[in-house]
Formats: C-alpha cells, structure tokens, sequence
C-alpha cells in the first residue's frame, strides 16, 4: 500500500499521509460543477453523507458533556449514556440502509488519505487535470462522505497482483468545513493506531 504514495508529488503532500482501504466510486465533472455541487450540498445538511459527518462530530462533543454531567449525577448520566447509543445504533441502520446498495457495487480498494488529498488505485486512467465527484466510504469508521477532487497524478500501479491497473492521485476541491474536519480526525486516530502497533512489535 505504501507504493501509492508515488501518486501524490512530494511538493503536494501538505499534510501528513495515513495509508488506510476504502470503498470509493466517482464520476467526472468539470471544475463549474463542482462550485454548483458545494452549494447544493451545503443548502442541506441533512443529505446521507453530511448526516454521517454531522454525527460523528456531535459525538465528540457530547463526550466532553458527558464526563462533566457524570461527576454530578451519575444516574442522570448513565441515562443519556443508553439513549445515546440506542440513537447511534438507529443512524447507523439508516446510513446502512441509505449506502449499501451503492457500495456493495464497489470493491474496497487501497488509498492513502490526508486532509489536502488522496492517492487511490483506479480502474481506469485519469488524466491530470480531471475534476471528480468521490463518494468515500471509510472502512474502518463507518463514515461515509463526497469530496469534489482534481487529478494530479496518474501511473501504473507497481502491485502486478491489484485489480486495479493504475494509481492516482487527487487534490481536494472546495471541501467543506465539516468533512475536512472529519478527515482530519480520522487521520490523526489511524495515526495513534499504528504508532501503537508499531511499539507493540518492538
């Protein structure tokens, strides 16, 4: 997976890179659409991809609330506790039911993901210059997301054994606050994850 880094030229990689699987689809649009894009997006914040982001922040915050609330009344807060999860079980169905059919059609596939860009294996070549609308669906937090992405890069992949015959690599365009937000959280959680795995092997 590390060979996919060669996607991204190295004065593009702004942020730090954390190699990670993905379940990905996109679709070509020129670079107008992506602004038309950003603003119908952000007119509702309600849509299946904003919702997951939107959950995953307020989590967080609610958190921090929770520890204060449990050193005053610990039934209180054991309560919340219960409707809070019972409320994370019922979003996750409704965004289980909302993505499966459109990522059971896309095969989990290898990327290397930061706040400013991503390279991934593609089936296809792109061509530098490319915008893109990509619908990301982050295996391992269960967040799913689209991000509008002009191509900079594009080269056979080095895995002979992949599915995928080429690598690329993309730079976001007009992200929106919430999902850079997200990425940036879930960068720095897959980092503390293999600086863990990394003192575990020694």
């Amino acid at each position: 997976m590390n060979n996919i880094k060669t996607a991204i030229p190295e004065e593009k990689r702004y942020f730090f890179r954390v190699a990670d699987s993905v379940n990905l689809s996109y679709r070509f649009i020129d670079e107008q659409q992506t602004t038309q894009a950003i603003k119908a997006s952000t007119s509702s914040l309600l849509d299946n991809c904003s919702l997951s982001s939107a959950l995953e922040l307020i989590s967080e915050e609610s958190a921090v609330l929770y520890s204060k609330l449990e050193k005053i009344h610990v039934d209180f807060a054991g309560y919340l506790k219960l409707l809070d999860i019972k409320i994370d079980l019922i979003s996750q169905a409704v965004l289980s039911l909302s993505n499966s059919e459109e990522l059971s059609t896309n095969e989990t596939r290898n990327a290397n993901i930061s706040v400013s860009g991503m390279g991934f294996e593609s089936e296809e070549e792109l061509k530098v210059g490319q915008y893109l609308e990509i619908k990301i669906f982050l295996v391992h937090s269960t967040i799913v997301m689209v991000t509008y992405a002009k191509v900079i890069h594009c080269e056979q992949n080095p895995n002979s054994k992949s599915a995928y015959p080429y690598v690329s690599g993309v730079v976001y365009v007009n992200m929106t606050e919430l999902d850079s937000d997200l990425f940036s959280k879930h960068v720095a959680k897959k980092q503390l994850q293999i600086i863990r795995q990394q003192k575990e092997n020694l």
